[in-house]
């Protein structure tokens, strides 16, 4: 990468979330990207007020941008439920209400799925990836990322974060919390999204 290949100078990542923060970092390790929390900016979380993973992200991404000065990546991502008419969506964090937890959202889809045959539980996780290079970019990059599966009846692995327990991925028969952290940051939603994202960084 030239040293003003825009990916060369410090990113902000738009996320509190100890679990995506991980993974990027993970994602990101070795192609001189030098990724930073914004936690370590003391950025105030943006007000997901957006209707859509693309409007969140935006939202994000801007708002980090605007508080350190620095280009930014924001995430916003969640898993669709067919059966449940692609709820929870944009609200995956926090479907189980205020404090919501790992363990209450993953409780509370089991309770809405309670009695819907396998074949109707048919699901996909969703990764929509924006990056501006400044606070006024009227050109943001976004790029998008799908992960294809089904809701089990009962959780299992103790790996990931957020609905992996509950997420069966049919190409490898197994949980995603059951996956190794390196064949989930070859195959995840945000992994493919991410992907595209550095094409299109690349390609700039």
């Amino acid at each position: 990468m030239s040293a003003n290949h825009p990916s060369s100078a410090k990113i902000v990542l738009a996320s509190s979330n100890p679990g995506k923060l991980k993974e990027f970092q993970q994602l990101l390790a070795g192609v001189g990207l030098d990724v930073r929390a914004q936690s370590e900016y003391d950025v105030v979380d943006a007000d997901e007020t957006g209707l859509s993973f693309v409007e969140n992200a935006i939202l994000k991404a801007r708002n980090a941008c605007e508080a350190t000065g620095l280009p930014a990546l924001a995430d916003d991502s969640g898993i669709e439920v067919d059966a449940l008419n692609g709820a929870p969506g944009i609200y995956s964090a926090r479907f189980s209400g205020a404090g919501a937890s790992n363990a209450s959202n993953n409780q509370k889809l089991l309770d809405e799925l309670d009695g819907t045959p396998e074949a109707q539980r048919t699901a996909r996780y969703q990764c929509v990836l924006v990056y501006m290079r400044h606070g006024a970019d009227p050109t943001p990059l976004i790029c998008q990322g799908s992960w294809e599966g089904r809701i089990l009846t009962a959780p299992a692995g103790d790996g990931g974060f957020g609905y992996d327990p509950l997420f069966y991925v049919p190409t490898h028969n197994c949980a995603a919390a059951e996956l190794s952290k390196d064949e989930k940051g070859r195959i995840s939603h945000r992994a493919l999204a991410l992907r595209a994202l550095l094409t299109q960084l690349s390609a700039s």
